[in-house]
This record gives structure tokens, C-alpha cells and sequence, in this order.
């Protein structure tokens, strides 16, 4: 190791033990590597902005934040709650399933999970514990469920994949499809069976015409996945410029449909985008310093010489990903992970022949594992903080859809097939 590289890996321990941002201790750490190293800073600069920041796909993530934003409105989450309310009828413990019925259609708007914790989980969680579920209960299913959002299209992560990889945004959105259905039905299998040891209740039956009803008035809402994806696979449309048509449309469902915003709330939502976009943007760009140096140092190379010195199979280095990931996941943020460590792992999924679109999925979900794995999980303090429940409680009771989500990794981590099919099918690879 280079004393460079040295220099590196100390500054960024000092920062992350004084809890520093992360995005501020990478550019820190790079730049204390920069000086040591005698490399001419504005060059670095230049080269990170030409390769990054005119990259056209990272202008999809605001557009997807601002519709997040904007479909993350009471009137819209309260649409879908009930719809979903209609398509779990009557069941045992019907409100679980709701939950997470109800977080895989609302994916199809926001693709981010923290949106459908926060804004929908409120409300399926306050609904849940009136009707006598246990708190840890539904804060746990909820946080699980929200992770259906970042792999069900559109999706966020899935987009800074593809910017990372070069892979298509429309493969990896087909890709995420049949993973995030099996999710919903691992989590849906956890909610029966503990629905039946716990006794949960069975919500009243909706009659056919309080359904159709709540179809109808859905339906402006449950349009905007169909149209981004309509315009993203018949070639209308890029990614990009389908997150366009859906911001517009997110506005126009938002004033004209539910007359759920005013302008005051709108320029709310154009304040809190402005936020959430920066705060990515500092991190993508202090990734970028760390990928630089790691692409110079060649890491990755040295890394896959070494990988491949123990195993040449192509499964068990993907066990070794996952596991390497569940465990970052457990202590780190999910955008660092994808940021800082993903691209390092790029280069060897090619080594060993690992289609780039099943390696995305099989990471995406690997990551969004982590927002709900003790004892750091993102989703987990969201859920906890929104409810007024006991963290540890929450903790405790998590540990069931977790295993349920690690299923559903294993069978897509080892059986691609399940995630190429879909993509295979309409031409996208």
C-alpha cells in the first residue's frame, strides 16, 4: 500500500470516529491523498465532472425524488392505502397484507423506500395499531415492505446502478420486477403465519362497489408506473425523460385529481428536492474521488486477482458479495455501500462472467436488507420514531421478515434466470 493510500485510509477513520458526514470525510480523504501524492487537484476535479456530472442518466434521480415528493402527499398515500385495503378483503390479519400490498403499488410512484416508511408507513402503521396489532409488529412489516420500493420500478438505486455500470435503466427496471412480487409474497406468507399464532384480526369485507369505487379513485395514481413504464419500453421515452413526464404528471394528479397540494405545499416539495438532490450530489461526487483513486491504486484488479486465487465460481463469489454487503449493511449507510464499494465489485462480477443486470438486483436487494437490518438500519428508526415504539422492540421483531427477504436473495442470487427473464422477454438484453 502506497503511503498515499496510507494517509487515506487514516483520515477517513479519524472522520468517520468523529462522526463526521460521510460524503465530507471521502472528499477530505481524498484530498489529504491528492496533496500527499503530489497530484494536481484541478485535474482530478475536471475529470470527475466530465465523467459524472454530464452523465445523462443521474438526471433521472431528482426528477424521481421530486415525484417521490410530490406522490408522498397525504391524499395520494390515503388513495392507495384504501385500494389496497379492497385487494386484501377480509383477510386474517388483512391489514398486513395491506401494508405491504399497499407499499408495492406506491414503489410504482416513488422508488425510494424512505418515501414509503415515512409517508405511507404512517399511516398503515396508525391504522394497524388501532385495530389491535402489536406495535413491533407493524413497524417491523412496514419497515420490511418499504424495501419493496427500490426494486420494483422505477426505481432510484437501480438508476445510480446504471449510471455506475452502464447497464440499462430498462433492463434493471424489468429485472426488479419478479424479485420485488416474490419479496411481497415472502412478507405476505410471514403475515398469515403470525396473523394465525397471534389471533390478528379480520378486517370487514368491502362490498364490490366501495372497490370499484376505490379503484376509480386510485387509478390517477396507479397510472404514473404504467405510463413511465409504457414510455420507457415502447421507446418513447428515455429513463430520463420518462422521470420528466412523471414529475409533470405527479403535479397535475396532485393539484387537478386530489386537489391534494397547494402552491405553498409545492414549493415545499421543490425545497425538500432541491435538499434531498444536493445531499446526493455530494455523495455521488465524493464517491467519484474515492472510485478515482481506487481505479489509479487498482484495487479492484488486485482485489479480483486475489478472489480468484481461492474460488473461479461465479456462485460462491456471489455469496462472498452478499455477504460482504449484509454485513456493510448492518454498520453503514446504503449509499455509501452502492457509491463507494459497489464499483469495486463491478469490475470482478465481469472477471467472472456475471451479467451486470442480475449482479445489480442481486445488490440492490442485498442493500435494502440492510435499511432494515439491526443495528443500524435506516428503516428501522423511521418506523420506530413515527410510531412511538421502542426501537428495541421493533429490533427484536424484524428478525422474521428479514429471513423471509434472505430467501428471496438466495433464490435470485442463484437462480438469474429469475431476474434476466423479463428483460430477455422484451428485447432489453
Amino acid at each position: 500500500m502506497s503511503l498515499a493510500m496510507i494517509v487515506l485510509v487514516v483520515v477517513f477513520i479519524l472522520i468517520f470516529l468523529l462522526r463526521m458526514p460521510i460524503s465530507l470525510g471521502m472528499i477530505a480523504a481524498g484530498t489529504f491523498y491528492f496533496i500527499t501524492n503530489g497530484t494536481d487537484l484541478g485535474s482530478v476535479a475536471n475529470h470527475i465532472m466530465n465523467t459524472y456530472y454530464s452523465n445523462y442518466v443521474i438526471i433521472a434521480v431528482p426528477l424521481f425524488i421530486f415525484t417521490a415528493n410530490v406522490m408522498n402527499s397525504g391524499k395520494v398515500t390515503e388513495m392507495v392505502f384504501k385500494f389496497a385495503s379492497g385487494l386484501a378483503n377480509g383477510r386474517r390479519g388483512a391489514l398486513g397484507h395491506v401494508n405491504v400490498l399497499a407499499s408495492l403499488i406506491f414503489s410504482g410512484m416513488t422508488g425510494s423506500a424512505i418515501a414509503d416508511a415515512s409517508g405511507l408507513g404512517k399511516m398503515e402503521i396508525d391504522a394497524m395499531k388501532k385495530s389491535g396489532y402489536d406495535d413491533a409488529f407493524s413497524c417491523s412489516i412496514t419497515a420490511a415492505s418499504a424495501t419493496i420500493g427500490p426494486i420494483f420500478p422505477p426505481s432510484i438505486p437501480l438508476v445510480m446502478y446504471a449510471m455506475l455500470s452502464g447497464t440499462s435503466v430498462g433492463a434493471l427496471f424489468l429485472g426488479g420486477m419478479i424479485p420485488a412480487l416474490l419479496v411481497s409474497i415472502g412478507l405476505m406468507i410471514y403475515v398469515s403465519v403470525m396473523s394465525k399464532v397471534r389471533n390478528y384480526p379480520r378486517e370487514a369485507k368491502i362490498s364490490k362497489k366501495d372497490f370499484l369505487r376505490f379503484t376509480l379513485e386510485a387509478l390517477p395514481a396507479i397510472m404514473t408506473p404504467v405510463i413511465l413504464l409504457l414510455g420507457i419500453y415502447t421507446g418513447i421515452m428515455t429513463p430520463t425523460e420518462a422521470g420528466a413526464v412523471a414529475a409533470i404528471y405527479a403535479i397535475l394528479v396532485a393539484f387537478l385529481a386530489y386537489k391534494a397540494m397547494s402552491w405553498k405545499e409545492l414549493m415545499n416539495v421543490i425545497r425538500d428536492t432541491v435538499k434531498d438532490t444536493g445531499s446526493v450530489s455530494l455523495m455521488v461526487g465524493a464517491a467519484a474521488v474515492i472510485s478515482y483513486i481506487v481505479a489509479r491504486e487498482q484495487i479492484a484488479t488486485d482485489l479480483g486477482a486475489l478472489v480468484l486465487q481461492f474460488t473461479d465460481n461465479k456462485y460462491v463469489f456471489l455469496l462472498l458479495v452478499n455477504i460482504i454487503i449484509l454485513i456493510l449493511g448492518m454498520f453503514i449507510d446504503t449509499s455509501t455501500i452502492q457509491l463507494v464499494f459497489v464499483p469495486i465489485m463491478i469490475p470482478m462480477a465481469v472477471a467472472f462472467g456475471i451479467d451486470l443486470v442480475h449482479f445489480g438486483l442481486v445488490v440492490t436487494l442485498n442493500m435494502m436488507i440492510g435499511l432494515s437490518t439491526p443495528p443500524f438500519g435506516m428503516l428501522l428508526f423511521i418506523t420506530a420514531g413515527i410510531s412511538n415504539t421502542p426501537l428495541k422492540d421493533v429490533m427484536r421483531e424484524i428478525k422474521w421478515p428479514i429471513i423471509a427477504m434472505l430467501v428471496v436473495l438466495v433464490v435470485i442470487t442463484f437462480v438469474p434466470e429469475i431476474v434476466l427473464f423479463l428483460p430477455k422477454l422484451f428485447g432489453m438484453m
